[in-house]
């Protein structure tokens, strides 16, 4: 390709986005190829071209393509290069983000599992272990891109680099973000390169790098009246350094992609419009504001299209903006973000900054927010007009209008406007459009239409306006035909099954002294089992440190429940035991953070996951008093206090705490009450900080000065420190079920008996089911009624997604309670595992749902 040709083809400036010599107003949806099935590609893809948007923003997941070190796969439900040829054939634009860290609530981050078990390779860091990895990822990627990129060959318009940045703490943010531009550049990538701000930081997300393009995501409150004064800002600094307000990623309601326009922003790029499913073991688990949530198998933020592929209201809105957006054209695109001499005076809530764009011909679009649920007046202008509740109108103002054909100035337009064939305006509007034309003043109902100045002037309400087809030349109007949905059929129950007589295999893996991870057995999506038989005379519990994700522990024939505490110190109460005890533990990966939380050991990007250690208790003393306090005024020697008993007048100021603890054996200090985080050093080392969430130190054998620093409070903190004497549980034999294993077990067939839900399974029991499904067109949805049960699922050779029905863990994400199961897709196995906890397990019937259900 040639490079000026491409360069010229896409360019980015201070003024907008540039395509083929023309300046480009991009509405964009983000949809993921890896979250759907390869058969429903390009109807998605359609379906997006189809809602006005002219680009989509595509991930592509390391991990996905990389199954194990020096794996790769682009077949199937992977071939990347397959869907972004349909997205050219489709017509649209896309914005290529490779990584490689994409976050995107996906395992790691898309960061493979293996990464971490180098102990001296730094993610996301300008190092040279990490970078050899990703080298070869984009050795493998970039020329995929690169042969498609925009004008001749493919759809890819711009390339981003990594993602949100500014959430990590890199130390050579320059070094790394040059060096991924380095990579890209050296496999001819000659599109605009790009890197996204999260938090409003450029430089933390570009590092400053010549040739990378900052751009910023914007999650505010669709409520806020400060959401223009924001993005105008940001507006202005990247005008400063000569390019465009890329919006990468936002909310998806239309009422807020109309204040973000108005702002100043040239691509938008609501995140997520076309929902999907993490099939297999792919969601991550996050922090999503409380550690350890789950991420759930259904991918949808509530975005214009279902994860099933359903159309939701808001698809009509984006017809209606992107109409808006079509019909302004290059107008639109090369407007600067202007000021308003008189903003307009509202008697509902809207934004505390007026936003207007100035239009390169004259005039201008003023953005009109409301922000309230009753019906409102706004005065433009000097001229009352009506507002809908939720609404935000982009209003022309002194706007002279020859290039539609009109010798006349369009002093007021109080609704969008939608199309102005030849001397015909049409508005979209659901309340009466004041128009003002060279002077002459027409109050417009809707669905009504007037001629003013010898221009015909039509009013659509807006449900007729997204189906606006073409208009003729006397004004009228000719519509698509509405939407035709069938009513769903009501959910039907499955209660005849067939139990498979045989059990999964495993793959031995060895023994070892202590606990492995899961990666170092080579399950990097999947399960393991954890076996040993130790002497647990005198011991009534247990200490489980660092486990990761879902462990189901059995002590001595007893089944606890399931743990999740995402590597957080967990005490396991074992009762009273007496010599030799078996315990096995099955532990799960859900899936590998993707973003970085150091509140909890497995919430940070690269954390490991198996069963930890698991430690005896074999003593524990009391250790709150006797504390030394250093800080504010306290002199020499230091008075003892109880552990944050000191009292003073510096409210908030740090105040330390030193004792020196004992103990033959390694230890644990659990520090009780924890509310806020503190500062806890040993023996004079880097401190470590310690959460309400993990509030544990652990401590190797022998004598060690503790020093616990924390922000002081005059009523105290409440703080209760315990010493835990321990002992390792030693002599482990493991053995492996990854994702592959499990997924060709489900495949297979083999000796069946039939079944009746429902079905009652003791804790820790295991049970392989199929199920028949009728055949549906649009895909099943299957939701359990259960207790108690994890529940994973198979069909057409992939995992189609976990429910876990009972007790359990925060979700996020979408839908937890469901597994889809795409059309064309045979068959339906499923994995139930009982569980320990307030009811027995039981599995009761299956409830099949039609999949197009909005």
């Amino acid at each position: 390709m040639n490079r000026t040709e491409t360069i010229e083809a896409v360019r980015l400036d201070g003024r907008g986005v540039w395509i083929d010599g023309r300046p480009r107003t991009l509405l964009c949806a983000s949809l993921f190829y890896f979250r759907l099935p390869r058969e429903q590609w390009r109807e998605r893809l359609e379906q997006v071209r189809a809602s006005g948007y002219t680009c989509v923003d595509v991930y592509l997941p390391w991990n996905f393509h990389e199954l194990a070190p020096g794996r790769w796969s682009f077949e199937g439900r992977r071939d990347v290069a397959a869907f972004l040829d349909l997205a050219h054939e489709t017509g649209l634009y896309v914005v290529a983000r490779p990584g490689p860290y994409i976050c995107s609530e996906w395992d790691g981050g898309a960061l493979p599992a293996w990464l971490g078990l180098d102990p001296e390779l730094r993610v996301r860091q300008n190092e040279p272990r990490y970078l050899e990895r990703v080298t070869a990822w984009f050795d493998q990627v970039l020329p995929l891109l690169a042969e498609r990129q925009y004008p001749r060959h493919g759809p890819v318009v711009m390339v981003q680099l990594e993602n949100e940045l500014d959430f990590f703490d890199c130390a050579d943010r320059a070094g790394y973000v040059g060096a991924l531009r380095e990579a890209a550049l050296g496999h001819g990538i000659t599109v605009p390169l790009v890197a996204c701000a999260g938090q409003g930081d450029l430089t933390g997300a570009t590092g400053d790098v010549d040739g990378v393009v900052p751009a910023c995501n914007f999650y505010p409150d669709d409520d806020s009246p400060d959401i223009e004064a924001e993005v105008r800002r940001y507006a202005a600094l990247v005008a400063r350094r000569g390019v465009p307000l890329l919006v990468t990623e936002t909310n998806r309601r239309h009422r807020t992609l109309r204040r973000l326009l108005a702002s100043g922003a040239k691509l938008i790029a609501p995140y997520l419009q076309s929902s999907g499913w993490n099939f297999g073991y792919t969601p991550s688990s996050g922090n999503w504001g409380r550690p350890g949530n789950f991420m759930s198998h259904g991918y949808d933020f509530g975005g214009y299209v279902t994860s099933t592929g359903a159309e939701r209201p808001e698809y009509a809105e984006a017809r209606v903006f992107a109409r808006v957006v079509d019909t302004w054209g290059d107008q639109l695109a090369a407007a600067a973000p202007g000021s308003s001499d008189t903003p307009p005076v509202c008697d509902f809530p809207t934004s505390s900054v007026a936003a207007a764009l100035d239009l390169p011909e004259g005039g201008r679009l003023m953005a009109v927010p409301h922000l309230g649920a009753d019906p409102g007046t706004a005065v433009v202008q000097g001229v009352p007009v009506a507002v809908a509740p939720g609404s935000c109108p982009l209003m022309a103002v002194e706007v002279p209008l020859r290039r539609w054909g009109i010798d006349a100035t369009l002093t007021l337009a109080s609704a969008d406007l939608v199309a102005a064939p030849h001397g015909v305006l049409v508005f979209s509007s659901d309340v009466p459009v004041t128009v003002v034309l060279d002077g002459t003043r027409a109050e417009i109902p809707v669905s009504g239409r007037a001629t003013v100045a010898g221009a015909t002037l039509v009013v659509l309400p807006s449900a007729q306006a997204a189906r606006l087809r073409s208009v003729d030349a006397d004004g009228t109007v000719r519509l698509s035909d509405a939407p035709h949905r069938a009513a769903g059929a009501a959910p039907t129950a499955v209660r005849d099954v067939r139990r498979r007589c045989d059990a999964a295999p495993e793959k031995p893996a060895g023994p070892h002294t202590m606990p492995p991870t899961l990666e170092s057995l080579g399950v990097y999506r999947g399960r393991g089992a954890y076996r040993t038989t130790t002497d647990l005379t005198g011991v009534r519990e247990l200490l489980l440190t660092g486990a990761a994700d879902i462990v189901d522990l059995s002590v001595a024939g007893r089944t606890h429940p399931s743990i999740a505490g995402f590597g957080a110190t967990r005490r396991v109460d074992v009762g009273d035991v007496t010599g030799s005890a078996a315990i096995e533990a099955v532990v799960e990966i859900w899936g590998h953070a993707n973003f970085d939380d150091a509140r909890l050991p497995a919430l940070r990007v690269g954390a490991l996951r198996g069963l930890g250690t698991l430690w005896k208790v074999r003593a524990s003393t009391d250790v709150s008093a006797l504390w030394s306090v250093h800080g504010h005024w306290a002199g020499s020697p230091a008075p003892t206090r109880v552990l944050g008993g000191w009292s003073s007048t510096r409210v908030a100021e740090p105040v330390t705490y030193g004792r020196t603890l004992h103990s033959p054996t390694p230890s644990a200090l659990h520090l009780r009450g924890v509310v806020a985080p503190l500062r806890v050093s040993v023996d004079g080392g880097e401190a470590e900080t310690v959460h309400t969430e993990n509030p544990w130190v652990l401590l190797p054998p022998g004598a060690h000065q503790v020093s616990v620093t924390l922000p002081h409070h005059p009523s105290g903190p409440g703080l209760r420190a315990e010493l835990l004497a321990l002992e390792a549980v030693r002599d482990w034999s493991c053995a492996a079920q990854d994702d592959e294993l499990l997924t060709a077990f489900a495949a297979r067939s083999g000796p069946t008996e039939a079944v009746r839900l429902p079905l009652a399974l003791e804790p820790g029991e295991e049970a392989w089911l199929d199920v028949g499904l009728p055949p549906s067109p649009d895909g099943c949805l299957v939701r359990l009624e259960a207790a108690q049960v994890r529940v994973t699922g198979w069909a057409g050779g992939e995992c189609v997604g976990r429910v876990w029905a009972g007790d359990r863990p925060a979700f996020s994400g979408g839908d937890p309670d469901a597994l889809w199961v795409p059309p064309g897709w045979p068959g339906l196995t499923l994995l139930i595992r009982g569980m320990a906890g307030p009811d027995a397990p039981e599995i009761r019937a299956l409830w099949l749902e039609g999949g197009a259900t909005a």
